[in-house]
């Protein structure tokens, strides 16, 4: 795998900034300036250390309260592999940055502070990797520095996860735990010479050996079409070709396929990547497909192999996390984003709010409010074509949009 997609999670101060500038540091990724600036700003602040937060806390406000507000990218490299993760707030008032960062993650990490233990975030951030369902997730309990190191510590902390596993619903993730010292470096990228009990590997060794099965789930696949191109060349006078990402599964040249709303069927005649043309393309792939018949085929259209087409229909239960400071309640109506598809929608029910303890769900609530994670039912003024969100994450998943303000109110995932 080329490119690994990473989200952290963790509590205030549990050292989420601090760990990922431990890695940039340690694998060199950092700029001569960005590590000039480091120093001097370690040195200002009376740190006999260099605090690598500075690395990634990109606001002034970040900055100056030391705690991570806004969801932040960080891009490095090693030889082997490409990482992206994004570094996500910790607050309570803060979980729907955590969701918006974390819905693109193949693999997380969640920090624990080895002094406090396992506290309510912490629920509260297994349970959305649970609710994401994010494959690979690592449990990283930091700052072993302040415990002496302990194995006791280590395995306790261990005990209580492994705890909540076991009450997830998502059984297929796995969950990897390892002790180390974002600050001292023990455990990220380089063994820990402190902690000779632990007989596993780094956290970068860790994550340089996951491959995409790993972190991703193989299910039908799904193209949806993101435009149709036309070029308007002499030499491609005639070429009708439709571009998109492929989501589920993989394509082949000669694959039959079925059109989304229309039914019409044919069969892939090319696959190109730019200038070149392939025999088969790759789940995750942007690529351009054309097919031997011509069909009208349009923007927001999709294609499927014959024998496993979605659920086409204009209702839907759906697992919502609210995002909008004006509460959602029966009877409104949004518009519904489901990829390149936007239709009219109303809540007709709000079954459930979800308690991200794994302590069970408040019935029949009046509202769902900022951050609170429930179950609602939605009629759509025509049909989608969807899976739920455990069978494809790519067509299960979609945003409601308030008509009025045009903001994000909320992001849903279809049961």
């Amino acid at each position: 795998m080329d490119i690994l997609k990473i989200a952290t999670a963790g509590s205030v101060d549990d050292g989420k900034s601090t760990l990922i500038g431990r890695i940039l540091y340690d694998t060199k990724s950092l700029t001569e300036d960005k590590l000039e600036a480091i120093e001097q700003k370690s040195k200002q602040r009376g740190f006999d250390y260099l605090d690598f937060s500075l690395a990634t806390d990109g606001l002034i406000a970040e900055r100056e309260q030391g705690i991570t507000i806004d969801v932040a990218h960080i891009y490095f490299s090693t030889p082997t592999k490409s990482y992206i993760i994004a570094d996500t707030p910790g607050h309570i008032e803060y979980t729907r940055n955590m969701v918006t960062g974390a819905s693109n993650a193949q693999a997380s990490i969640v920090l624990i502070d080895a002094r406090k233990g396992v506290i309510e975030q912490t629920y509260r951030h297994f349970f959305i990797n649970n609710l994401l369902r994010i494959k690979e997730v690592v449990i990283a309990v930091n700052k072993m520095d302040l415990v002496d190191y302990s194995e006791e510590k280590f395995n306790e902390i261990k005990s209580e996860i492994e705890y909540l596993a076991s009450k997830s619903s998502y059984q297929k993730q796995q969950v990897t735990f390892i002790p180390l010292s974002a600050l001292k470096g023990d455990n990220v990228v380089q063994p820990s010479v402190n902690m000779d009990w632990y007989k596993g590997e780094t956290l970068l060794q860790h994550l340089e050996d996951l491959t995409l099965d790993d972190v991703e789930e193989v299910s039908k696949v799904r193209f949806p079409i993101q435009t149709v191109i036309r070029p308007k060349t002499e030499k491609h006078h005639d070429f009708r070709g439709y571009a998109g990402k492929i989501y589920g599964g993989d394509l082949t040249v000669g694959d039959a396929v079925t059109v989304l709303p229309s039914k019409t069927t044919s069969k892939i005649k090319e696959i190109h990547f730019f200038d070149k043309s392939y025999a088969s393309a790759s789940r995750g792939s942007a690529v351009t497909i054309t097919l031997e018949d011509n069909i009208n085929i349009s923007r927001g259209d999709m294609l499927v192999k014959p024998d496993e087409e979605p659920r086409i229909e204009k209702q839907i239960s759906a697992t919502i996390c609210w995002m909008d400071k004006t509460p959602l309640s029966s009877n409104t109506k949004y518009v519904l984003k489901h990829g390149v598809k936007d239709v009219q929608a109303k809540v007709t029910e709000i079954s459930s709010i979800i308690n991200t303890d794994f302590s069970g769900k408040e019935e029949s609530p009046s509202a769902i409010v900022l951050n609170q994670i429930g179950e609602i039912e939605l009629k759509l003024s025509k049909p989608l074509f969807f899976d739920s969100y455990q069978t494809n994450k790519a067509t299960g998943t979609f945003i409601l949009i308030d008509p009025k303000t045009n903001a994000t109110s909320g992001v849903g995932f279809i049961k």
